[in-house]
């Protein structure tokens, strides 16, 4: 088998520029990576369907799989195929029981803290249901009116923020309420789409290596630089910082360079500190309480040990 510019065994590591069944090296058998490199065609049904129940609009659809898929599809049969694997947005709801038997099991963990908007993407991504947003405002009210209305009695008027546009910039701060639990937290966020780029959980966030492998997985992954990086000033984020202003070093616009990373305290990265609020009302603040509850009974005791059990235990849910 040609491997064209070569490839290394995986278990000695010689070069070779042809796969063969043994190596010649340490003799191990090589049969497993005859098909390493060759990749199926994508399932577009199966793509587009993915897209349709995370709630995509159909526009979007069809520019995500021209741009990260390469399949090339126009509206009108983007529709056809959906309809006929049985995908309506404004066809079969489901029964009222159905989706009242969903929302009750979000309303058993963290989603007693979610709004209808909320809950109405929750069940249209986790459990695939086609439901009107303004049934799921009615069941909550009626499954949970004491949420309802403490949230009613928090509602305040939000500021206009601008941005440029995607990617212009990116704000990337740490996640501190549940370090006491040993649950650190290190996420980023796009200024102008508030996408998610990153959200981490592990032992620390004030590792400079550990934040650095996390911007670097995402640019990594997406194949973009941003224009502008904004964090805090902590030690922290030194490490990241040098590698935006390096990988901006030779473009030529006003922000290449060391301009393309912005410094400033924390409270003032709104972006990213106003994503927080909305995660500790939808997510983290019913951890804290169980945490709390934990603790109080005297199963955690903030040891260490306790800490890495806790976060062995609850790390990958959260």
């Amino acid at each position: 088998m040609d491997c064209g510019r070569g490839m290394f065994y995986p278990f000695c590591g010689k070069h070779v520029s042809i796969l063969t069944r043994f190596c010649f090296t340490c003799g191990r058998c090589l049969e497993f990576l005859e098909n390493a490199d060759q990749t199926e065609p994508p399932d577009i049904l199966h793509q587009c369907v993915q897209c349709f129940n995370e709630g995509h609009s159909y526009a979007v659809i069809v520019d995500m799989m021209s741009s990260l898929h390469g399949v090339n599809i126009s509206l009108k049969t983007l529709k056809s195929k959906l309809n006929e694997a049985g995908f309506y947005r404004r066809k079969d709801y489901f029964s009222p029981n159905s989706v009242s038997n969903g929302i009750r099991l979000e309303l058993r963990g963290p989603g007693q803290l979610f709004g209808y908007r909320t809950m109405w993407q929750v069940l249209k991504q986790k459990y695939n249901f086609r439901v009107k947003r303004d049934d799921v405002m009615n069941l909550l009210r009626e499954l949970n009116p004491r949420g309802c209305e403490s949230r009613t009695r928090r509602r305040f008027t939000r500021r206009t923020c601008y941005s440029m546009g995607p990617n212009y910039m990116w704000h990337a701060d740490g996640y501190d309420k549940l370090k006491p639990f040993g649950l650190a937290i290190s996420g980023c966020i796009d200024g102008f789409s508030r996408k998610v780029l990153w959200l981490e959980c592990g032992p620390t966030n004030n590792n400079p290596t550990v934040i650095a492998h996390y911007f670097m997985s995402c640019v990594r992954n997406l194949g973009v630089i941003p224009m502008r990086l904004r964090t805090d000033c902590g030690t922290e984020n030194g490490i990241m910082a040098a590698i935006q202003c390096t990988l901006r070093h030779h473009h030529s616009d006003y922000y290449c360079g060391a301009s393309s990373h912005m410094c400033g305290s924390s409270i003032n990265n709104q972006r990213i500190e106003s994503w927080w609020s909305i995660f500790r009302k939808g997510r983290s603040q019913f951890w804290m309480e169980l945490f709390v509850d934990l603790r109080e009974v005297g199963y955690f005791n903030g040891s260490h040990e306790h800490q890495c059990l806790l976060r062995n235990c609850f790390g990958d849910v959260i």
